[in-house]
């Protein structure tokens, strides 16, 4: 065999190693954008269709990128969660009041990080870039809270839980989230960093339902 024919098999070889670490990549990257925005990209896509959820998602993200989004320093977060730590001990006595507070340290810690909250549709369009996996809970606790006359104490067990969802998704967001240049759409996005030790505190707590229950629902919600 000729040098140049081993040179030009090893020069293929080389060609679909590179190509399958590439396809490979963008596979995994386009996993974690997915994981990311949740099912708020199949709600779109369905409505849509994929091709322009995609494009919009491009918009939505440049948006978010321009409002200059910033993390929480360390005291602010642990201010936070002592305020959670609080609404959530309300719940045993007074479960409407402290699904009421949830919901608005959920929109004080959206508004710290810089986001606008004074137009609950553009907050929910803006919160989808980042936070898309937590939307149908929050709408659903949302929900809960604006009847909370009518809903009853599980109800508002769980849409207790699912503002917790977001509020440390958005309180444990990642350094800079959202103040980079707009990504590819196949970009990876930042990694999230481990739990906080508040975050192992104050799960499971105060709950007026069984202990298993209670740590069944939350973990179907995590």
């Amino acid at each position: 065999m000729s040098a140049g024919t081993i040179i030009l098999i090893v020069l293929i070889l080389v060609i679909v190693a590179v190509g399958a670490a590439v396809l490979s990549t963008r596979m995994r990257r386009r996993a974690a954008e997915r994981s990311l925005v949740g099912p708020e990209y199949d709600r779109l896509a369905g409505e849509i269709g994929p091709r322009k959820a995609k494009a919009e998602f491009g918009k939505r993200r440049q948006r978010v990128n321009g409002l200059g989004l910033r993390s929480l320093s360390a005291e602010r977060r642990t201010a936070y969660a002592g305020q959670w730590d609080s609404a959530q001990e309300q719940f045993v006595d007074n479960p409407r009041q402290a699904v009421t507070a949830a919901g608005a340290i959920v929109a004080a810690v959206a508004a710290d990080r810089g986001y606008e909250v004074t137009d609950h549709d553009q907050l929910m369009t803006d919160l989808s870039v980042y936070h898309g996996r937590h939307l149908d809970g929050y709408r659903q606790a949302r929900e809960t809270a604006g009847r909370s006359d009518q809903a009853t104490t599980e109800a508002l067990r769980r849409a207790l839980l699912d503002y917790r969802g977001l509020f440390f998704d958005l309180l444990e967001s990642p350094e800079g989230a959202g103040t980079a240049p707009a990504p590819e759409p196949d970009m990876v996005p930042a990694q999230v960093p481990a739990q906080r030790p508040w975050k192992q505190v104050t799960q499971g707590r105060h709950w007026k339902t069984r202990p298993q229950e209670s740590s069944d629902v939350a973990a179907s919600r995590q």
